[in-house]
């Protein structure tokens, strides 16, 4: 079975944008006043490119991220995933969207530690039931296969080292054939060798259909990203085709 071939309807919009957000802005309520966190982000991103984030601390990388997987909600302006305005959902409608059409890999893995890494995929399934369920376990498998870790889907994920943990991750973001798929740091607790692993894996979705939005802190990719966002204090500051490795390194203010 393909692993990344689509096994339910897979609907594009006219101009083959996954991601679009228009007058974007996200103000936290804080003990000291307002904090505005993103101001009137305007941003696309088309089917098959891997974007990313960069910024300082602060600069609103992983609020917008996090307003892109439904994790968080807009003050103003729209977020459209797959065609789809998220802004107005209501959280049964919008919890539904995400598992099947956003996946999200965090930087600590969020592995259900009680499961087996087998079993951290199916329950994704599971959750959305978008996937026939005769096809689950078999999807499962080959995800693991195509990621490298087949031989560790019957453990715990503490018998794991943590770049096995990242990809049992991806893979379970994978598990419901999304449209999206958002990394949020997702080799900050890696060492370099295994960070570059699954930099390239996260490119090599792309050249399968995927659309990759990644956030990171990585002064220099070891793949080519198609874009880099610098954000700085919630606005876009600069937007950088990448040349290779030494791209990342370009964007000033990347710590």
């Amino acid at each position: 079975m393909p692993v990344l071939k689509s096994s339910h309807e897979n609907p594009a919009d006219d101009a083959g944008l996954v991601l679009e957000l228009n007058g974007v802005s996200r103000v936290f309520s804080l003990h000291s006043g307002e904090f505005l966190a993103l101001d009137q982000v305007d941003l696309q991103v088309r089917r098959g490119e891997l974007l990313v984030l960069t910024g300082r601390s602060g600069s609103g990388k992983s609020t917008l991220l996090h307003l892109v997987a439904g994790l968080d909600r807009a003050t103003s302006g729209n977020v459209r995933v797959a065609g789809k305005n998220i802004t107005g959902l209501n959280e049964s409608d919008l919890a539904a969207f995400r598992g099947a059409k956003i996946g999200v890999v965090f930087q600590f893995f969020q592995l259900l530690p009680t499961l087996t890494a087998l079993e951290n995929v199916l329950l994704a399934m599971d959750f959305v039931d978008v996937i026939p369920k005769a096809q689950r376990h078999a999807r499962a498998l080959s995800l693991f296969e195509q990621f490298g870790v087949r031989d560790q889907a019957d453990k715990l994920p503490a018998a794991l080292s943590g770049g096995q943990q990242q990809r049992v991750a991806i893979a379970r973001a994978l598990a419901n054939d999304p449209e999206l798929l958002v990394a949020d740091e997702p080799t900050g607790n890696l060492d370099s060798e295994t960070a570059e692993g699954v930099f390239h894996l996260l490119k090599s979705l792309t050249q399968l259909g995927k659309t990759v939005l990644l956030v990171t802190h990585e002064r220099a990719l070891p793949v080519a990203a198609d874009r880099i966002i610098e954000l700085r204090d919630g606005r876009i500051l600069a937007e950088t085709l990448s040349a290779g490795s030494s791209a990342v390194a370009a964007c000033g203010g990347v710590v």
